[in-house]
């Protein structure tokens, strides 16, 4: 029987002090790499457990005047699919501000600049096998850019197609089995109890962001 702690803890993520014995690294790649953690559970356990090392990213949920999301449809190899999501991009830039990145995204994949930006959502995207983390944030009061200043993107980004969806067209998207990519099902969750329900907030730009606890160096 597993012990019940005599005080419940508090509803919030934590950082975990759980030892890693050893780490070998297995794959090192262009963005990401794999190793295997030899991992001490205190309990007289040890496991080893897959990690795919992930850099981090920002997702943008830019919503218009009229309440429309603005969504990207954009080739994903590995599910060998066209998804419709938000403008995102990796953080592969040491030390590169997250809003900064945001804004970068936003002007580079959607061709836009926004003058409002709060935090939407911090999430691990599938913290069972990666320390992949995403700070989603709310981007309003939106101006689009010149075409001289059009950004042109390269591979997957060349060519993209945009569309403004109406949140509640976006939200049927969801439930009717139209819409897979993770951020666009919590990004238009999230952004209707914010705009349409009215019974949740954003966070500044600026607040703390959760993203676990630091891998030691792998060997």
């Amino acid at each position: 029987m597993t012990d019940v702690p005599a005080v419940d803890p508090p509803l919030a993520d934590a950082i975990a002090n759980r030892q890693v014995v050893h780490s070998t690294q297995r794959f090192q790649g262009r963005v990401w790499d794999v190793r295997t953690d030899l991992v001490d559970l205190g309990d007289g356990q040890q496991v080893e457990r897959d990690v795919l090392v992930h850099p981090g990213a920002v997702g943008i949920i830019a919503v218009d005047d009229d309440q429309q999301i603005l969504l990207l449809q954009q080739y994903r190899h590995p599910v060998s699919a066209m998804l419709w999501e938000p403008p995102a991009g990796l953080l592969d830039v040491a030390g590169e501000d997250p809003l900064l990145a945001a804004q970068r995204e936003l002007f580079e994949e959607a061709g836009y600049r926004a003058s409002s930006w709060s935090v939407l959502l911090d999430v691990f995207m599938s913290a069972g096998g990666s320390n992949e983390s995403v700070r989603l944030f709310l981007a309003q009061d939106l101006t689009p850019v010149t075409d001289a200043e059009r950004f042109i993107g390269e591979a997957e980004e060349r060519g993209m197609i945009t569309r403004w969806v109406p949140l509640a067209r976006a939200r049927a998207g969801l439930f009717s089995g139209e819409l897979h990519s993770p951020l666009t099902v919590m990004g238009i969750l999230a952004v209707t109890r914010v705009l349409v329900d009215g019974d949740a907030s954003t966070r500044p730009v600026g607040a703390p962001w959760f993203r676990g606890g630091p891998l030691p160096e792998a060997r």
